[in-house]
């Protein structure tokens, strides 16, 4: 399939996802995350998938100069990109059966934060930044931004991204436990492919019940995260990959997940 926003490429089994506007720091008109969703779609037995930007910014925030979120009532058209476009694409991240990686450089700015956040595991490059503006032009946070940081980061950090507007540098995304790892600017791509990589060759079908286990368990009560983990888990034991794993033990071998 070809697309206009995004590039979207298979490196053996990973599924690599460019936003490629560079031109415009990647500014995402409700398109692109179209894009991403028809890309995710198309997984064809891809096991993991990583997402970055091309250029020097991962995702500088929804395209508000590109005339679709200001069309007639811009309140109106603002509520639909949202809940048509971008809303979307970031619940298919989250339904997915396999694990996300992104790779930030520079800027991950409004909808591109939520972006990044999304992933199971953010890299970020050492110029890599998280900001939510939204306060500065009298907006509020989207694309779950709200959700994802409280969870994050707790809600004195979230509440200062949010309310204070201020950028967010990678190392101290990194200290506040927001992403997974800061890597310099040069090796950005290779090491955040190397982890993309690194989950393809895991045990698929237990890698998706944990993501998406944790995505239950934040909204759960304790007695609820268990059940839910004893169903994961039987669903995981009658997996080829968990017969693997034993046999692998038992041999004193490494396994070879097959992702079934």
């Amino acid at each position: 399939m070809t697309y206009q926003h995004i590039l979207s490429e298979r490196r053996g089994d990973v599924l690599a996802i460019t936003l490629n506007r560079p031109e415009r720091l990647n500014a995402a008109p409700p398109a692109m995350f179209d894009e991403i969703g028809a890309a995710l779609e198309r997984l064809d037995g891809a096991r993991a998938v990583l997402i970055g930007g091309a250029g020097r910014a991962f995702c500088s925030g929804a395209d508000v100069a590109g005339g679709a979120l200001s069309a007639g009532d811009p309140a109106e058209a603002t509520y639909r990109a949202l809940t048509e476009h971008y809303n979307p694409a970031l619940q298919a991240i989250a339904d997915l059966g396999v694990p996300v990686v992104s790779a930030v450089r520079g800027p991950a700015a409004g909808i591109g934060c939520s972006l990044a956040l999304a992933a199971d595991f953010c890299v970020a490059g050492e110029s890599g930044y998280f900001l939510q503006a939204f306060v500065n032009i009298g907006l509020v946070p989207d694309g779950g931004a709200s959700w994802m940081l409280a969870r994050l980061v707790g809600r004195a950090r979230a509440a200062e991204m949010m309310m204070l507007g201020e950028r967010v540098p990678a190392a101290k995304a990194f200290e506040w436990g927001m992403i997974h790892k800061v890597v310099a600017d040069e090796t950005l791509e290779a090491e955040a492919l190397a982890l993309a990589e690194r989950l393809a060759a895991g045990p698929t079908v237990a890698l998706g019940l944990m993501r998406r286990g944790l995505a239950h368990a934040l909204d759960s009560t304790y007695a609820e995260a268990m059940q839910r983990e004893a169903e994961n888990q039987r669903a995981a034991r009658r997996s080829a990959d968990s017969m693997e794993g034993g046999m692998a033990f038992l041999e004193k071998r490494k396994p070879a997940f097959r992702g079934a």
